[in-house]
């Protein structure tokens, strides 16, 4: 896949503002602050591909790209407290409307914060992947910023924590050294080729 082809499509705020699902899609998503922005921009070598901030929260709609055959969609931070009521409704809307409009949804890249054991937020939404049958990966964010020693006993309690899961694929991920990089781009060139509509 030519990744130089990707482009911005557009953003949606509420269910109905989401583009028809006309292509195979891939969808990220995460906490807030999980480095969602980060691994996107990595993946497809472009530094401001997709926003990023130190601010969590930021990404408050779906925005969705293009690239050849395949659509992604950078899905909004969850587990942000500090925004008001209307907005956390708002937020609640637009994700329910994403994951039941039957989209063509080929893989979800879930991302889980590898220095940490995953939040209540991460559970529930692993937990929503798997009752509901969508294919998913997990990536473990933010893994250079551990330790040797520290790494192998974090991947081990995120595998313990994670068990339910069964044999979903789990992939170290750095944003700043690539680690991870090469299995990503791998599964979107597959899912391109699968989805070759032209």
């Amino acid at each position: 896949m030519n990744y130089n082809k990707a482009e911005f499509e557009t953003s949606a705020g509420t269910s109905r503002g989401l583009l028809p699902s006309d292509r195979p899609e891939v969808c990220f998503s995460g906490h807030s602050n999980v480095g969602k922005s980060s691994m996107i921009n990595k993946v497809f070598n472009r530094r401001s591909f997709a926003r990023t901030s130190n601010k969590p929260g930021k990404t408050a709609t779906v925005n969705f790209f293009k690239c050849e055959n395949i659509r992604l969609a950078d899905l909004p931070g969850y587990g942000f407290a500090k925004v008001s009521f209307d907005e956390r409704q708002r937020w609640a809307e637009l994700m329910e409307g994403y994951f039941s409009q039957g989209r063509d949804i080929r893989l979800v890249f879930q991302l889980i914060d590898a220095r940490h054991k995953p939040t209540k937020d991460d559970f529930d939404m692993l937990h929503y992947l798997c009752d509901n049958h969508f294919p998913f990966v997990v990536v473990l964010t933010k893994i250079d910023k551990l330790k040797t020693k520290e790494r192998e006993k974090n991947l081990a309690m995120l595998k313990e924590e994670m068990s339910f899961i069964g044999e979903v694929p789990m992939i170290p991920f750095s944003a700043e050294n690539g680690e991870g990089c090469d299995v990503i781009r791998s599964l979107l060139d597959e899912i391109n080729e699968e989805g070759n509509i032209q």
